[in-house]
């Protein structure tokens, strides 16, 4: 009856048994077979050990007492007992997911300097352990050797066979063996009576330690003579190794000796990779700026580490020392380095929650060390974490009072624009690129958020790209420091996809003229270049009218074709700068406005992002109409000088020009334009001739050679961080220059002409004056909001 009540032990068993996967009975060496596990509430792996009853009496007591003592011993290297059962099929226990060492070695990939580190670590658990066993429980194992190892996941080797362990109070005497696979480890003293007087509480352990080592390096023991082969084992390994495996029980080393010796400067335990282990393990009860100085030196030791280590060891307690320790700011950059090696699944679970939880920090220096890491784990966020949990605590940094938290904050935008949805790109990053670049005083700064403006243009909706791109880089081009001049001429010239022609015209060049008589000559060298390049553009378009569509084909599209846009004629506009022009325009730029030092580090230099922009793909049709982000965008633009077209806030101040309702429209306008006083020629008196009767005489071999401003400087636009430089590597051009001598000036009558010139600046003058104040009636009257493209816009 009470069988018939009895329950099956199996099915209490919280873990599913699989197929085995290593079996050494077969071989005489171990009593186990492995089988592949499952956790059945969890479904996380285990291993599974089971010892079948029809294998022996005898042997199945020796089983059921390792079980006992894996439920009672307990330490880090000791194989850990989950759980398991009795029955009259045989004993079965589980613990984590491990291989034997021997099929574990057979597989190692390593090589070079990580396997032997490798090894080293895994020798120095086993010595550990020993230490643990012989000198703190007085217990022997008498059973050390490779049968006896196994490794887990993390690469951590721990003991089991734990089938022959015994106390020390029970004398020298050793344990009867029924495995004949075990003969060849065991000692000399085993088979000569003699030698058992000189047995100690250590000497059977060390000769099996002896034998562990020369399989590590050598594969199974076949036979006890072997040991004398010591050709792979390390040199520095040597000596200790020859007093294990010495034929006097008397003479071999305690563990606790072995470790000690071995630990020493230079020797075998002494290594990169077991101090920041043992650092790890010991890390709680370290002084902060021990903390910093291991953190500050782990991540260029890691390349020399082994994966398996480094991503289920090294990088959970780093995890752990950050989220519940004061590891702070060091831990990021390996952590980070570490991450990279997860799958993607994982890091959304254990590297994620930290990234958001970094962002909320108001420690400067963990958001500093965050901003400088954005790169290394950008692409494993979503989205919507981007845009909800992250994005909200990073612009705050467009509003610290530390000028190096604002500008990483600024060129961090060139990682997460392409994850950012319409409204934190199209409306916030720019209201906040507004105010930089008009008002904060880290020249810096304000170049390096016109970088980046260029650099992140292809991700803007195209209404928004028209109305801020053209306003926006040319205030940097009135910026009185000369990097932020350059950054403005060279955004112009890697954008120029994006403008329309009669922008090009109309706005575009007019500012670009300006620029061509900058006290700085790296400033004047970029505007000529991109003067020529637009002209050419011109050129082309008003030589064959057809090419407009195509010239204007990125303008209204939510992403440029990368490839395409690198073909086009600002191929030439860019390229790197040497240091020698941001330090003397520095210097040059200190009498017109003091140029605080931006930061200790260098900035980087960045690439404009190459991949599809999910602009339209993140903008939710039901919230984002046409009409109503353009009248939010244009509120939020208003008022206090963050306008892009406004440069009533900007340092510099350049003289009252006015861009009319009407431009590209005739010339109507273009006379209250102060383009300085012609002197020479009355614009009311002179008539109207043309080119070819001014008698412009270009140089023959302009005509002949020149080629178009497109087929100039062929290359790659790349605008690059200040930091860094600003400007275009010099080429020697050759006949391109027009012969503005031989143009035939027809000599002019002075009285006569003077009292023309002196009637023609009068009218001049009065209308100028008349215009200046219908344009001010107008503005008077005109509402609140963002200029609109082709609006009236002064500048004062």
């Amino acid at each position: 009856m009470w069988s018939f009540f009895a329950r099956d032990p199996t099915k209490d068993f919280p873990f599913e048994i699989g197929e085995v996967v290593w079996n050494d009975l077969d071989r005489g060496r171990s009593l186990w077979s492995i089988h592949k596990g499952k956790k059945k509430s969890s479904g996380d792996e285990v291993s599974v050990f089971s010892f079948d009853a029809k294998t022996g009496a005898q042997l199945f007591e020796l089983a059921k007492g390792a079980m006992k003592r894996f439920k009672t011993l307990r330490h880090p290297y000791i194989l850990p007992y989950f759980d398991g059962f009795e029955s009259d099929k045989g004993v079965f226990f589980a613990t984590e997911s491990v291989e034997p060492l021997e099929s574990h070695l057979s597989k190692l990939s390593l090589s070079g300097q990580q396997k032997s580190l490798y090894l080293s670590w895994g020798i120095y658990q086993i010595a550990r352990v020993l230490n643990f066993l012989i000198n703190d429980c007085n217990l022997r194992h008498n059973n050390i050797c490779m049968s006896s190892i196994y490794v887990n996941s993390a690469g951590e080797w721990k003991l089991g066979g734990l089938e022959y362990v015994s106390s020390v109070e029970e004398g020298p005497k050793l344990p009867q063996k029924m495995l004949s696979g075990l003969d060849r480890y065991n000692p000399p003293e085993y088979s000569d009576h003699s030698k058992q007087r000189f047995i100690t509480k250590f000497s059977s352990d060390m000769w099996g330690f002896g034998c562990l080592i020369w399989e590590a390096f050598n594969g199974p023991l076949p036979q006890s003579s072997s040991l004398r082969s010591i050709e792979k084992i390390p040199k520095a390994l040597i000596p200790a190794y020859n007093e294990m495996t010495g034929q006097s029980p008397a003479n071999r080393p305690n563990p606790a000796e072995v470790i000690s010796r071995l630990r020493r400067n230079g020797s075998y335990f002494c290594n990169n990779l077991v101090d920041a282990l043992l650092f790890l393990e010991e890390i709680q009860i370290k002084e902060k700026n021990e903390k910093n100085k291991f953190f500050a030196s782990l991540s260029d030791q890691l390349d020399a580490f082994p994966e398996s280590i480094c991503r289920h060891k090294i990088l959970p307690q780093l995890i752990t020392a950050f989220e519940y320790g004061d590891a702070g700011s060091p831990v990021l950059a390996p952590l980070f380095k570490l991450g990279a090696l997860l799958p993607e699944a994982e890091y959304q679970k254990k590297i994620v929650p930290c990234v958001v939880k970094l962002f909320s920090s108001n420690d400067r220096a963990t958001r500093i060390r965050l901003l400088q890491q954005l790169e290394l784990f950008i692409s494993h966020l979503q989205p919507s974490t981007v845009n909800d949990q992250i994005f909200p605590q990073l612009a705050n940094g467009f509003m610290d009072t530390n000028p190096t938290i604002r500008e990483q904050t600024v060129k961090s935008f060139l990682h997460l624009a392409p994850k950012l949805n319409y409204n934190n790109l199209n409306v916030e990053v720019l209201r906040h690129f507004a105010r930089l670049q008009a008002k904060d005083d880290q020249g810096g700064i304000r170049t390096n958020t016109t970088v980046c403006l260029g650099k992140i243009a292809h991700h803007l909706h195209p209404q928004i790209r028209q109305k801020v791109l053209v306003s926006a880089f040319v205030r940097a081009m009135r910026d009185p420091f000369p990097p932020a001049r350059n950054a403005g001429i060279l955004a112009l010239a890697a954008t120029q996809q994006y403008f329309l022609l009669q922008e090009v015209a109309a706005r575009i060049l007019p500012a670009l003229c300006q620029l061509t008589s900058d006290p700085e000559k790296s400033v004047r060298d970029n505007a000529f270049r991109t003067i020529k390049g637009f002209l050419g553009k011109l050129e082309k378009v008003s030589e064959d009218p057809s090419l407009k569509e195509s010239m204007e084909a990125d303008v209204n599209t939510a992403t440029a074709n990368s490839a395409n846009s690198s073909a086009t004629w600002t191929g030439w506009a860019v390229s790197a700068v040497t240091s020698k022009f941001y330090r003397s325009s520095t210097e040059k730029a200190a009498n017109s406005k003091a140029a605080p030092k931006i930061g200790s580090d260098q900035y980087s230099s960045g690439t404009p992002s190459t991949g599809t922009s999910s602009i339209n793909s993140s903008i939710d049709k039901e919230d984002v109409k046409v009409t109503d982000s353009t009248s939010d965008y244009e509120e939020n633009w208003e008022g206090e000088g963050e306008n892009w077209g406004d440069m009533d806030s900007s340092p510099a101040k350049s003289k009252s020009a006015v861009v009319p309702d009407n431009v590209g429209a005739g010339n109507e306008g273009w006379d209250t334009e102060d383009w300085g006083a012609i002197e020479d020629i009355p614009e009311e008196s002179t008539p109207t001739v043309s080119r070819r009767e001014m008698n412009w005489n270009v140089a023959p071999e302009y005509s002949s050679t020149a080629k178009p401003a497109s087929s100039h400087h062929p290359g790659s636009s790349n605008i690059d961080f200040i930091g860094g430089n600003f400007g275009v590597t010099q080429r020697t051009e050759t006949k391109t220059h027009s012969d503005w001598d031989d143009a035939g000036w027809e000599p002019l009558d002075d009285a006569s002409q003077d009292n023309k010139m002196d009637e023609a600046k009068r009218m001049r003058e009065e209308k100028r004056l008349q215009r200046q104040k219908e344009l001010e009636a107008k503005r008077a009257n005109r509402t609140g909001g963002a200029m609109k493209l082709g609006s009236k816009k002064a500048y004062d």
